[in-house]
Formats: C-alpha cells, structure tokens, sequence
C-alpha cells in the first residue's frame, strides 16, 4: 500500500497516520457518502468542458459532488466554504516497447479505475491510460494521494471510495440504456377500449376541446385527441388531455406525430411518467392506426430505397470532397450523444448570432458569479457554458506541428522504437453537450429520449427557455420576434377581422404544383414503378425542382378557415384567413415544411430542390390594416355552448358559469395584465388558449371598461374570480405572508422575499436559489425591485418595451441575406441527420458534429431550416 504523503507548495511532507487524522478533523463534518439519488459529477466540470483527462485535471466536491475545472474550483470554495475535493487526472502514457521495437503483449491496467471515455483519436495500441486521484484540501491546496486505506480516517475512505465508484448521472441519456429507464406501465397488458367506433385519419387532427393543431395526444381507451400541457413541448397546449385523465380515469395516451414503425412515445397519467407499452400496435389498431403494416411496408421498401437516401447523404455532407478542417473561436464541434445532432445544429446557428454571444459570453463572469448552488441545473450557466466552449477556441486547436511530423515518421517507421513511458497530453477538440441536454431535455418526453427530434420543435422549446429564463434586460431572443397580422373574411357578408398575434419562426409550404421539372418527375416515378415490380435497383433519383417565389406567394394565399363563425350572420359561414408580416424581426428563420404522413399513415419528407436566394427581400408582405371599404366584423363572442357533464351529475338543475381556463388566465396575468381582463380575454376567445386571449387584449386594451370585471349576461351579475381562488400571481400581487415570512427568518430583507416569492411562483426552495442568484443592494427600496422583476421577468410571448406598448419586436426593413442553413437527411424528423452551415468571415463552413470544415459545395437548396440577418438600411 502507498504511504501517505501531505504535499504543500509542490514540497513532499510525509505525515503519521495521527497526524493526517487529526489534520481532516476539521473538515470531517462536510464530508459526504454519496447515497442513492445524488449525482456524482467525476467526468466533467459545472462552467467548463475541462474534465481528468485535461491539463490541470477535475475537482470533484466532496459535499456536493460537483466537479470544477481549475479555473473555477476556487469560486466554488469562496462561494461555499467547502475545503476537501477530490482531484482526478487521467494520464495517457506510450506504451513500453520489447526488444523487437514493438509494443509489449497487452495486460490488464490496475491503474485504471476512473469510468471516462477514451480518447479516440489515439491508437490504443501505442497508449495507455493511468489513472491519479487525490485529496485536495483548501485554500492551501494540500494534497493527500489515494488510495491510503491504513492511514485515512474511515469516513473519508468509505467517501472516496464510493465517489469513485459512482456512476454517471447521465444513465437515463445514454444512447443504449434510455429504452431500459423507461418501465412497461401496469395498464398496458389490461388496458380496455371502447367499442365506439372512432377512427383517426392520418392527419388534420385537433384538439376536440380547443381546437388546437399542436402537441395533440391520443388516448387509447377512447381515442379523443386533446392537447398537452403548456409549454409541453415548445408549442403549447391547455392541458385538455390531463383534464380529460381527470373526469375519466382512462390512463394510457399516446403522441401524434411520433408514430413511427419503431414505435411510439406513451404517457401514463396514472403512473405520472413515459412508460412502454409492448401492445401499441394493438391498441393504436383499434382506431384504425396500423402499425404492423406501416411496419411491412417500411421494411419491404428499404433495400430499394437506400440509392436516393445514400445520395441525399453525399451531397447535404459534402462526401467525397477533400474538406478543409477549421479552427479556432466559433470553429468547435460538438459530439454526438447519440442522436443529437438536432442539438448540435441547432446550437451552432444560435450562437453564431452576435445578441447570444452578448447575452451568455458575454455576461460570463457576473452569470458564473451568481449561478446557483447547483449550477448544473441553471439554465443560464449552462448557456454561458455552451457558448463559451463554441465560441473561446480553448476545445478547437489545430494539431502542433511535432504531432504531424511524428504522425508521418510513424507511418514511415513503423519499425523504428520510441521513446518509452512518457507521458502525454493530447489535444482534445470539440466539446460533449451532455450536461446541456440533460437540462433542456429534463421532464420533456421527447428531448430527453435518445430519439432523433425535429430541429424545428428544439429551436422554439429553446426559445421558451431564454425566456422564461431572462438573463438580463436584454433578452436575446427579441431578435426571432415578430408580429403576423391575420386578415380573417366571413366570405358571405365579405366582411373582415384583423389580428395579431406573436412568432418565431417563417413556415413556407412546398409548392409541389410549381414544380418546374414536372415531366422529368412522372418519367421517374414510372421507371420507379416498373422497377419496383421487377425488383430492379431503382433509377437515378429526380428531385421536384420548386421555385422559392411559388413557396412565397402560397405562404400569402387564403387559406380556409374550419369551423368558422360569422358574427355578421350570428352562425358559422365559410371563412378564409390571409397571414403577412405586421412587423420584420431582425433575424428571419424560414422553415421549409417538408415533413408531412401519408394515406397510409407512414411519415413521409417531401425530397425537393428549392432554389433559397441569399438575399431576400419580403417588404411586399407587409400588412396594411384595415383597408377602405373594407367593413370589420361586428365584435360579438360566439354562443356559449355547455357540453353535457361526463359523470352524468344530472341532480344539479341550476345553470353552472362557464369554465374560464385557467391556466391561460394566469399565462397573461404573469404578463402584467390586469386580471379582470385576462379573464374576460380567455372567456371571449373561448377557451382557445393565451396566444389567442393575447390577441384580444391587444385589439381591446384602449376601451375604457379594459380592467372591469367580467359580466357575462344571463347569470344575474359579476362572474367569480377563478383564478384568483386558484392562487394567481399577478404582479400586483403579494405572496403569502407566511412563505414571505420564512424567508425574512433566514436573514433576507423582506422586499428580496417578495421578489424572489414572485419570480418562482411561491415554490420557496427555488426562491431561495433565486435569491442568491439575483443579490441586490441592500438599500433598494421594494418598489424598485419590483420594477426590475417586471423588467427582467416578464413572460416570453409579450414581453414588452413600456408596460402596454404591446410586444417587444425589433421592426425594420424586410431585406435579408443568408447567413445559415440547417439541413436533415432520413426520411422523417424521427430518424436521420442533422448538419449546419454557417457563412463566417466570408466563406460557408460546415458543422457536422465533431467535424467543422471550410465548405466546398453548401448544399443550399436542401435546407430545412434557414437563417436570415436584416440588411441595414
């Protein structure tokens, strides 16, 4: 056993075991055993990608167990006041050649115990890892080699020993174990369905209560498709699909959208989690949905589908071209969990934005100053540390010149010795966002899958994160914002309804009837019959050529309004909407909406060409408002329809008030709206949720009754205030005086309670952690405070220049140039590849995971998603 040493200052000072015990007496209290449910962070830091196997090695916390690079441990002692960490430092070490020049037989390295990834640049044959731990105790950084089993006090033994055996708190993220997290639900072997005859269409769903189109949900007992929860998935929903679980107690629900011959996504709301369900085929068969065919079809397809898909592949990843690879800041890659390169494309266009890189990198020290205790559950820090690994250059070195003269001689020589023994630091280039995704993804069901996921629906759950995460009184993600103005005609009475509402991202149609190569199309697809049916390879595959101008102009065409009710004629009519741009953001993201299901419900992506212009001009879709002539339709709400009650509570003869959602109510009251008009809001839309309720308040907050309660005719006076029971915060609001007065008995003034009480919704654990994220100068009065949360905190969708200026947008010219491309090979969003390409200093360069390389040939016409910056005027 190795004898203990107390090393200071570099100098060797061997210490008596009684010594070293009485020494760590002190520190003996903060000194953890890892127990079930603590996340042992050994592999990487909390601020940066530094981990053992870099220069100065990792830290790990033995209080807390988080791990901290060399350049922030020390904030983390000052912060806490925590003394013993544990040091590790993976060594790579040539190995000792024979006397014939080669590599001695290989045998088991006892010196290897840390649970980390090997370096796959080096060749394992000529290296080998070893292994260092230590206990470092600060400020004086004495170190204390381990193991030393004899001479350590037992508690601190037991400690090491089960940190260094803990394993790593991504299990649930790794790309061969995340199926095994999730458990078979108890419902799925017993499940009953309803004989009732229900039928679901490959499209074209809703939600049956609130006519949503987004983040809808089957239920498999009786096949209603309600929407999930708010902010669910990036897209929103009213919770009609838990509502729902509520009244009937039917408890297995599965995901529109993610149907795929692979499976499903499945919800138990019984169980409150993602289970499996090994019968889904079964049960998504009893609503005319058919897997097992779907399954056949699929499979009987693939071997001649593999020609086109390989040469998808070729071209959007510039196979076969001798790619130069690039370096430096804004020049990193990222790694590959294991399909998350819908993460990695769409990161990579994030922060090559300037307003980004301000907000995160550039707040860097004050954001890592103030993070939270747990910085790994802190969005804010996590963002500073992504966009500080993309953008500082420490993680995109190019190889020294040494190690391409020895690469070379290696190949020349490869019978000449080497030295023997000696010690290496390769470079390691790129960065592993795991720690990121396991924050953005947690109690997501879909991110947090190991799944490949739209990048379309990652880009907008990421902006509802910068939002309701605001780092400052800039908010980054103002740049994406812009107004649509909806132009709505009852087409019997001709007359109109202007609204508006809030977006983020340009979605263009593909215009398949434009196509300007129609001839060569039917050619192919007659060849591609004849030899399918002859089973012959496949012919060349012809891509729909579509011109950008027919995508544009469908983008302005009326659209057919479902279930339209005119107020002009107090009945539903035929409706048509038109869409067009009330305000220009200062970065366009266009989206091509190539992904859609076909008859036979397998999802299909429309392969096409489009001819995307690197400079864009929209100024032609600016809206115009209210138009001579033109006359508005009148401003009366539609009848209020009250379906009968599911329990059959018939012995209730009394006309109950309308439901008012909310939820919806307390998305806008948290906006800074007065509550009797959120209300009213939500009950005058219907229910449809706080998007649409928003639009009203914008079209009716000059009226002078604006802020006066709610009134609804037939029920004999003022409607109760819902929410209010339900414990709104508004920011009018207080807390409650008791959570108020717990945390002034811990020391902090009262108006920093109030604050942080509000900004957490009273969750009294977060207000803590916001409190000492968010330190404010002890003589700032409470009024003050509460105007900076309503500056720092105010909700994404709305957040507002001046109280009721209406949305923050950055309006201006609607000329744009191109700047970035996000492009997808496979044939759905659930399967395939995701590859960036970013203009930066003048050329186009390609970020495909862990490779970053000047581009040759940017396969700008393939792209799915892309990105525009404003033309300055």
């Amino acid at each position: 056993m190795q004898r203990a040493a107390l090393l200071g200052g570099g100098r060797d000072a061997p210490m008596a075991a009684a010594d070293l015990g009485e020494m760590l007496v002190p520190y003996m209290p903060t000194i953890r055993v890892p127990k079930a449910g603590d996340r042992v962070y050994k592999a990487e830091c909390a601020f940066s990608y530094d981990s053992p196997d870099s220069e100065g090695g990792l830290y790990v916390c033995m209080n807390t167990f988080l791990g901290f690079g060399r350049e922030h441990v020390e904030r983390h002692y000052r912060k806490t006041g925590q003394c013993a960490y544990m040091h590790l430092k993976r060594h790579v070490i040539e190995k000792v050649t024979g006397a014939a020049g080669g590599a001695l037989p290989k045998r088991s390295n006892g010196k290897l115990f840390l649970d980390l990834e090997t370096n796959g640049d080096l060749n394992n044959d000529d290296y080998e890892y070893e292994d260092e731990a230590k206990l470092v105790i600060f400020p004086d950084h004495y170190e204390i080699s381990l193991p030393n089993i004899e001479e350590l006090p037992a508690l601190v033994t037991i400690a090491c020993d089960a940190l260094l055996s803990s394993k790593s708190p991504y299990r649930k993220q790794d790309p061969d174990s995340w199926e095994e997290e999730l458990q078979v639900s108890k419902h799925a072997k017993s499940l009953v369905q309803l004989d009732n005859g229900v039928r679901i269409p490959p499209s074209g769903w809703k939600c049956s209560k609130c006519d949503l189109r987004e983040n809808l949900w089957l239920n498999l007992t009786d096949g209603s498709v309600l929407c999930g929860k708010w902010f669910f998935d990036g897209s929103g929903g009213n919770g009609h699909a838990l509502e729902h679980y509520k009244e009937m107690g039917y408890p297995l629900a599965v995901k529109l959208g993610t149907i795929t011959p692979d499976g499903a996504d499945v919800y138990s709301f019984e169980e409150e989690e993602a289970v499996l369900d090994p019968h889904v085929a079964k049960h998504l068969a009893h609503f005319g949905i058919d897997m097992l065919q779907m399954q056949g079809t699929e499979n009987s397809l693939r071997d001649n589908d593999i020609k086109p898909r390989v040469s998808e592949w070729e071209v959007i990843q510039e196979s076969g071209m001798k790619l130069k690879p690039m370096y430096g800041p804004g020049y990193t890659g990222m790694k590959n969990l294991g399909n998350s390169c819908y993460i990695n494309a769409v990161m990579q266009a994030i922060f090559s934005i300037p307003e980004f890189q301000r907000a995160y990198v550039g707040n860097l020290p004050r954001i890592f100053d103030y993070s939270p205790l747990d910085p790994t559950q802190d969005f804010n820090t996590q963002m500073v540390k992504l966009g500080h690994g993309l953008l500082s250059g420490q993680y995109s070195k190019p190889p020294m010149k040494s190690e391409l003269i020895e690469q070379v001689m290696k190949e020349e020589h490869k019978d000449c010795s080497k030295p023997t023994g000696s010690h290496r630091n390769p470079q390691h280039n790129g960065i592993s966002p795991r720690m990121f995704k396991a924050l953005i993804s947690k109690g997501h069901p879909e991110f947090s899958s190991n799944r490949q996921q739209d990048a379309q629906e990652l880009f907008l759950h990421l902006i509802n994160l910068v939002e309701r995460n605001p780092v400052g009184s800039e908010n980054p993600s103002d740049v994406f914002r812009f107004l649509v103005e909806e132009r709505t005609q009852c087409c019997q009475s001709r007359k109109v309804r202007y609204t508006e509402r809030v977006d983020y991202i340009m979605q263009l149609p593909v215009a398949m009837e434009a196509a300007t190569n129609k001839d060569e199309l039917i050619a192919y697809e007659l060849k591609r019959r004849e030899a399918e049916a002859a089973r012959r390879p496949p012919p060349e595959l012809v891509r729909a050529r579509i011109p950008f101008s027919a995508c544009l102009q469908a983008f302005s065409e009326p659209n057919n309004v479902d279930d339209f009710w005119s107020s002009a004629l107090q009945a539903k009519s035929a409706g048509v909407k038109t869409s067009c741009f009330a305000s220009f953001p200062e970065y366009l993201v266009v989206q091509i909406k190539k992904f859609t299901f076909g008859l036979d419900w397998i999802p299909k992506k429309l392969d096409v060409s489009i001819d995307m212009p690197d400079l864009l001009d929209i100024n032609h879709l600016r809206a115009t408002g209210l138009q001579p002539g033109e006359e508005e339709l009148p401003d009366i709400a539609p009848p209020i329809v009250i379906p009968d009650d599911p329990k059959d509570h018939m012995m209730n003869h009394f006309m109950e008030l309308p439901d008012i959602d909310d939820s919806s109510v307390m998305q806008l009251a948290e906006m800074g709206f007065p509550l009797e008009a959120c209300r009213k809001a939500v009950y005058y839309t219907g229910n449809l949720g706080a998007e649409v309720a928003f639009n009203w308040i914008i079209a009716h907050m000059e009226e002078p009754d604006f802020a006066e309660p709610l009134i609804i005719p037939g029920f004999g006076g003022v409607a109760a205030t819902g929410a209010a029971g339900l414990g709104v915060i508004g920011l009018d609001n207080q807390p409650p005086e008791e959570m108020v007065a717990i945390v002034v008995s811990m020391g902090f003034q009262r108006n920093v309670a109030i604050q942080a009480l509000k900004a957490t919704n009273n969750n009294l654990e977060r207000a803590l952690d916001w409190i000492f994220s968010h330190p404010e100068p002890e003589e700032e009065s409470e009024t003050a405070s509460d105007v900076m949360y309503m500056e720092n905190n105010a909700n994404a969708n709305i957040l507002t220049e001046a109280g009721s200026e209406g949305p923050r947008v950055r309006d201006g010219s609607g000329r744009y140039e191109l700047f970035g491309f996000i492009s997808h090979m496979g044939t759905s969003t659930m399967s395939g590849h995701y590859v960036c390409h970013l203009k930066k200093e003048g050329r186009w360069v390609i970020y495909n995971d862990l490779k970053v390389c000047a581009s040759e040939r940017p396969p700008k016409d393939l792209g799915y998603i892309y990105f525009y910056h404003r033309i300055p005027s």
